[in-house]
C-alpha cells in the first residue's frame, strides 16, 4: 500500500514538471505568506494598559472627555482609573490624595489636568498639586515647544525643549511672618537636586540628538542659591563633551526668546523660572491650548498640558482647545510603547490643524471643543 502511494505521488510530481515545480510552488507560498504579513495592519496590543486619570479643575474634565472619546474611536488599549481631586470644589482630602497616590503607584503612568490652587491661606502652605509632585518625586517637567504645521505665528518652525526642576526652589512652601508686616519666603536650592535635573537635561539632549543645553539662572543677584544651581550645571556639562553648554540670565532669556528663539535647543532651570518660561514659550506657538508637557520621577510619568491653566472662564462653554491634552495623551501612548496608536492620535490632531477648516477660538477659528474632537476622530483612519 505504501509503495503504491509513493509511485502515484512520483508520477504526479513528474507530470507537473518535476521537482523544480514543487520548489517554485513552495517558494511562491512562502513569498505570499511574507507579503500578507507585511501588509497586514498592526496587531492590537496583547494587554490593556491601566492609566490613572486626574481631570483637575476648570476645563480639565472637558479635555479629558475629548481624550476618552478619541481613544474609544481609535480602539486604543488603555483603561482609565479616574479620580477627582479639587481644592476649589471641596473634593480634596488626605484620603482622596492617598487613593490617588495608591493608583499612581500601581499604574506608574497618569494623565492629569490642572488642580487649581486658591490664593487664600487656609492653614496649609503646600497645595495638593505640590504635595502630589513631592510624594511621587516628580522632579523633572519637560515641555517640548514645537510649531504646529499649518498654523502661522510670528516665529515658525520652532523646536525647543524646556526642562524645569519642580520639587524645590521658590515652591518649597516655606514661609513665615518673622515680625508683623514682614514675610520671609525661603527659596531652597540643593546640590543633589540641581545635579539631578542637570543630568536629566543632558541625558535628554543625548537621547534626542540635541546639540546644546542652556542653563537659565539669576546668579548675578542670588549668588549662593542660583550660584549653586549654575555650578552644578557646569560640573555636569563636563561629563558631556559632545553637547555645547551655555548659561543665560532669566530676564535676558525672556527677551531673547521673544526676539530670536531659534538660538535655543534645550533649556534647564529652577522651578519658578521654568513656570514663567513654559508659558512664554507656549505663547510663541499658539498659546496654552496647543503645547503638551510631562513630568517624570525615577518611577512615574505624568502627562499634562505644558502651560498649566485651568481656564475657569471657559467652563461649560465648549470653547477650550483639546490640542494640548490630546498631544499629551499621544506622548503618553509613546511612553507605553504604543507607537502605532501614538502616531495615529498625534497625526490626526496635526492634520486637523493643518487643514485649517476646524479650529477653536484661540487659534482664530469658530469651532467648539466637540467639533474639534469629532474632526480629530474623523481623521484617525485617514
Amino acid at each position: 500500500m505504501a509503495v503504491a502511494l509513493k509511485r502515484s505521488l512520483a508520477v504526479l510530481v513528474k507530470s507537473l514538471g518535476g521537482p523544480k515545480w514543487w520548489q517554485q510552488a513552495s517558494r511562491s507560498v512562502s513569498i505570499s505568506a511574507s507579503l500578507s504579513r507585511v501588509e497586514s495592519p498592526p496587531a492590537r496590543a496583547d494587554a490593556t494598559f491601566k492609566v490613572t486619570m486626574l481631570p483637575g479643575d476648570g476645563v480639565g474634565p472637558e479635555l479629558m472627555t475629548a481624550v476618552k472619546d478619541v481613544f474609544k474611536a481609535g480602539d486604543v488599549p488603555v483603561e482609565f482609573d479616574e479620580f477627582h481631586l479639587s481644592e476649589v470644589q471641596n473634593m480634596a482630602s488626605e484620603d482622596k490624595l492617598e487613593e490617588l497616590l495608591s493608583s499612581m503607584k500601581n499604574n506608574k503612568v497618569a494623565i492629569k489636568g490642572k488642580i487649581h490652587t486658591p490664593m487664600e491661606f487656609k492653614g496649609e502652605l503646600a497645595s495638593y498639586e505640590m504635595r502630589l509632585r513631592r510624594k511621587l518625586d516628580l522632579f523633572a517637567n519637560v515641555v517640548h515647544v514645537n510649531s504646529l504645521p499649518g498654523y502661522s505665528t510670528r516665529h515658525n518652525n520652532l523646536d525647543l525643549v524646556i526642562i524645569r526642576e519642580q520639587t524645590e526652589g521658590e515652591y518649597s512652601s516655606l514661609e513665615h511672618e518673622s515680625v508683623p508686616g514682614v514675610i520671609e519666603c525661603l527659596k531652597i536650592i540643593t546640590r543633589a537636586k540641581s545635579r539631578r535635573i542637570a543630568k536629566f537635561a543632558f541625558d535628554y539632549a543625548t537621547k534626542k540628538g540635541r546639540n546644546k543645553v542652556t542653563a537659565v539662572h539669576k546668579a548675578n543677584i542670588m549668588k549662593l542659591g542660583d550660584g549653586l544651581f549654575l555650578q552644578c550645571c557646569a560640573e555636569v556639562a563636563q561629563l558631556y563633551p559632545k553637547i555645547k553648554y551655555e548659561n543665560i540670565i532669566i530676564d535676558n532669556c525672556c527677551m531673547q526668546l521673544v526676539q530670536n528663539p531659534y538660538q535655543f535647543d534645550v533649556l534647564v532651570m529652577p522651578n519658578l523660572y521654568g513656570n514663567i518660561i513654559d508659558n512664554l514659550a507656549a505663547g510663541l506657538v499658539g498659546g496654552a491650548g496647543v503645547v503638551p508637557g510631562e513630568s517624570y520621577s525615577a518611577e512615574y510619568a505624568v502627562f499634562e498640558t505644558g502651560a498649566r491653566h485651568p481656564f475657569a472662564q471657559a467652563v461649560g462653554r465648549n470653547i477650550a482647545n483639546p490640542t494640548a491634552m490630546l498631544l499629551s495623551a499621544a506622548n503618553m501612548l509613546r511612553h507605553l510603547n504604543l507607537e502605532y496608536h501614538s502616531h495615529m492620535v498625534s497625526d490626526a490632531v496635526k492634520r486637523v490643524i493643518k487643514q485649517g477648516k476646524v479650529r477653536t477660538g484661540d487659534l482664530g477659528g469658530y469651532a467648539t471643543s466637540d467639533e474639534f474632537t469629532q474632526a480629530v476622530i474623523a481623521n484617525l483612519a485617514v
